[in-house]
């Protein structure tokens, strides 16, 4: 995606994620596929719900940790795309596509199955009429906002919990053999016919995949994504099993296998004490509040992905254009219309067998992701959320769709190869030559570790996206930065006495042996583990005694000769020529907080003027406004004529700063000073001023004013 691509607003909570999830789960999942999945496997169609619950944890573990690490719209295809190269990103991102049109095709497919108990017309020309309807209010900017999918999944949760215990209290009516009976023989097909059925509720586990991609909206990735998704979870496994279980108990077999609204079948059987049709209306009112919310929000989750995708040149620009709405119009259209064309053309259960057949495949190269991404070492790869028990849970997360895939039928297995060389083929005749898409993926840093080159600018790209995660707790960069100690050393200085002093300098203020810092800052360099580049060092080191970070900055206007191990054997064999170094120390735990303060230097250094503003400092303050240079900082003399005029004489305290703003250095005399409120501002001080970008933009205004 362009850097100058709009980002888009943190506005959704922990509830938010649980309740995108929640109700895409509960559509087609629970209204409508138990009595397609009966036909398959019978009575053990519960036991297929609760495998196809615990088959989704690799997938759950790899989305979750890769969210975290990268929150960025366009979920698994972003995932794969920077992972595995526009290769795959082309093949994951076109079938992340039809995964998502058949999963709301699928939906409205059942909405409709649901609205004929009130309108009696044909479910497929009713679906149709649907989704013409919903890309229309999609196209005019009409979209599913976080507080109306809240209150939808609050109302789901809480008619299916009194479905379920209205259900129960039924069940324990039949009687014990009644029971049995209805349960016997429980696996009537088999294995096969279990595994088979397994591969078709899978798609009931989809809406995994929705949050990922509006992972970059989500407040505080780190913690609320891998939690929402986990309540997720629990609660769509607990209320699918135990809602299947109530059906097959109260209803008749063979009906239950025909049925495509089974749901509201069984309410009928045990909702009799209340008036009618109350019983009824509240099972069909929150199955088209569900299918509704999954049509709608799949037309809008699904022509995003050709969206972003058009914005890294894997298709046409065209898809890429926002309407006169501001809404991208074309995908919208070209989307919306390839789901009619699946209601029109496919039966039910083969919709859901094939976005099951996709999603499986998905899943699976999800799991090849987080080990790509791991075996890279990107040190800006740094997931809030990291899965448990790798690479084995990604191991088993890979071999499980391939048997899955394999259950579901030959029509699925080949539609699903039809769809991979389709992405290869486009990929061949469109992507591969296309002078838009210049980058590579994680994986060519694993081929580095077996000699070969690797992608730079992905690690670039990781560290914008980790530092954009910054969480508000920890401390800022540009306190780390202000009071940090410079260093400007002589020509005839080396690496080695440069690292005994700024040693020297962190023991001081962390309580710690000099030499002690000073071997480790050595070591890194001699084995690889410093970052060189662009002219620049950063040696650094986590330990569990430190209490808060620490900062010495170095610069060598003639240069430092840094030796560094290239191929692995822990001695240097290659000689960089540096001109700034960063020595960092920071605490062990936790250590995104270490990692985003790197990310933070390194995103400045990979700016193009960065090397000649740091050349050309002239003070101190100079060189950590140059490693500050941003939206939030400023760099005010008081001249003592025009508006600064009115600042000298003042007190800090006594100054008129716009919230969120402080005077973070003071230079004056030669010397540079961390000022408290008392400081009295003098005529020729520097000031170097921090804060948000609309605080300081309004002292800018008016200071130069």
């Amino acid at each position: 995606m362009p850097a100058d691509a709009p980002r888009l607003k943190k506005e959704l909570t922990l509830f938010d994620v649980y309740a995108i999830s929640t109700g895409a789960m509960f559509s087609s999942g629970f209204f409508l596929l138990p009595g397609l999945a009966t036909a398959q496997a019978g009575p053990a169609t519960v036991l297929a719900y609760f495998l196809a619950g615990v088959f989704i944890l690799p997938a759950l573990f790899s989305a979750a940790e890769l969210s975290t690490a990268m929150p960025k719209a366009g979920g698994a295809y972003y995932f794969l795309d920077r992972s595995l190269g526009p290769l795959a990103g082309t093949v994951g991102g076109i079938g992340t596509w039809l995964a998502l049109v058949l999963k709301s095709a699928f939906a409205l497919v059942g909405m409709g199955a649901y609205l004929v108990f009130f309108i009696d017309i044909p479910v497929k020309p009713l679906a149709v009429a649907l989704t013409v309807a919903f890309a229309v209010l999609n196209v005019v900017g009409a979209k599913e906002t976080s507080g109306l999918q809240r209150v939808l999944v609050t109302v789901l949760v809480g008619v299916l919990a009194f479905f379920v215990v209205q259900g129960l209290v039924e069940v324990g009516r039949l009687g014990g053999d009644n029971l049995a009976q209805q349960f016997t023989p429980f696996s009537p097909f088999g294995v096969e016919g279990l595994l088979a059925t397994v591969g078709l509720v899978f798609v009931s586990y989809a809406g995994l995949t929705k949050v990922a991609s509006v992972a970059e909206e989500v407040q505080n990735p780190d913690r609320n994504l891998p939690l929402g998704m986990f309540l997720s979870l629990a609660t769509a496994t607990a209320i699918y099993c135990v809602g299947v279980f109530i059906m097959i108990a109260v209803l008749d077999p063979s009906e239950l296998r025909s049925d495509l609204t089974p749901v509201a079948t069984a309410a009928e059987k045990f909702f009799t004490w209340l008036p009618e049709p109350w019983g009824l209306g509240l099972i069909v009112a929150a199955a088209i509040a569900a299918f509704a919310s999954t049509g709608n929000a799949g037309i809008l989750s699904a022509s995003r992905y050709p969206l972003a995708m058009a914005r890294d040149g894997l298709v046409t620009q065209k898809l890429g254009v926002l309407g006169r709405f501001g809404t991208p119009t074309t995908a919208v259209v070209v989307t919306s219309a390839l789901m009619v064309f699946v209601i029109v053309a496919l039966d039910v259960e083969g919709i859901a067998k094939l976005a099951s057949a996709f999603q499986l495949l998905l899943f699976g190269l999800l799991n090849v992701a987080v080990i790509v991404m791991r075996e890279s070492r990107i040190p800006s790869y740094v997931p809030g959320y990291r899965s448990p028990l790798y690479p084995w849970v990604q191991i088993v997360g890979i071999l499980l769709p391939i048997v899955l895939i394999a259950q579901l039928g030959g029509f699925a297995i080949f539609l699903s190869m039809v769809m991979i060389a389709g992405g290869v083929a486009w990929y061949v005749w469109y992507v591969k030559d296309n002078p838009r898409v210049e980058r590579e993926g994680a994986i060519y840093h694993l081929f580095e570790r077996l000699g070969r080159s690797r992608y730079e600018g992905l690690d670039s790209e990781l560290r914008t996206i980790l530092k954009d995660k910054g969480l508000p707790d920890e401390t800022p960069f540009e306190h780390l930065v202000t009071r940090s100690t410079v260093l400007d050393v002589d020509a005839d200085a080396s690496f080695e006495s440069v690292a005994r002093r700024a040693a020297a300098s962190l023991a001081a203020r962390a309580g710690l042996p000099a030499a002690r810092l000073e071997t480790a800052f050595l070591d890194g360099s001699r084995t690889g583990a410093t970052p060189v580049s662009r002219g620049v060092a950063l040696p650094h080191l986590r330990l569990p005694e430190v209490d808060r970070p620490e900062l010495v900055i170095v610069r060598s206007q003639s240069g430092l000769s840094i030796g560094v191990d290239t191929v692995g054997d822990e001695r240097p064999d290659t000689d960089h020529t540096v001109y700034a170094v960063f020595f960092l120390l920071s605490p062990k735990e936790p250590p995104g907080r270490h990692l985003r303060t790197l990310a933070s230097i390194a995103s400045r250094i990979d700016e193009a003027p960065f090397m000649d503003d740091w050349r050309a400092a002239d003070t101190e303050q100079d060189l950590k406004e140059v490693l500050l240079h941003n939206d939030r900082l400023l760099a005010l003399a008081l001249t003592g004529d025009g508006p600064t005029a009115d600042l000298v004489g003042r007190a800090l305290k006594d100054v008129p700063l716009p919230r969120g703003v402080l005077v973070a250095l003071v230079h004056r005399d030669g010397a540079v000073a961390v000022p408290s409120g008392a400081t009295v501002l003098r005529r020729g001080d520097r000031l170097t001023i921090l804060g948000d970008p609309a605080g300081i933009a309004a002292l800018e205004a008016r200071m130069r004013g």
